[in-house]
């Protein structure tokens, strides 16, 4: 595991297993953008907060897919002290993600988490 004070982003931080997808999606909360769909759970004593990112056939080609996913994983990175504790979140990149910039996606993404109350 990364230092507590590290950017890194490693695999340990991300949920993997269908089963944790499955949990946020029937015990968190949900939050609407334009761009994003934000999951929220609460997961007691999980430690540090743990994200997931969908992005279906819909966003896109592979490429597509790809570019958009890596965009989030840095902007989740960057902001990832921000969060609370002991939460899950699953991020789903709707059709209008693959087109928008770099800087739309990171205020969506600021914008729901405050709305979802999982910031800092």
């Amino acid at each position: 595991m990364a230092p507590p004070g590290s950017f890194s982003f490693p695999k340990a931080r991300r949920l993997t297993r269908a089963s944790e997808f499955e949990h946020v999606k029937s015990k968190g909360l949900v939050r609407r953008g334009r761009l994003l769909m934000l999951s929220a759970a609460v997961v007691d004593n999980s430690g540090p907060c743990r994200i997931g990112l969908i992005t279906s056939r819909r966003v896109g080609s592979a490429v597509v897919r790809n570019r958009v996913r890596r965009r989030l994983r840095e902007i989740v990175r960057r902001h990832q002290h921000d969060l609370r504790q002991d939460l899950w979140i699953v991020l789903i990149a709707k059709r209008d993600a693959a087109s928008a910039s770099y800087g739309s996606l990171e205020d969506e993404w600021l914008r729901l988490a405050r709305r979802a109350s999982i910031l800092l």
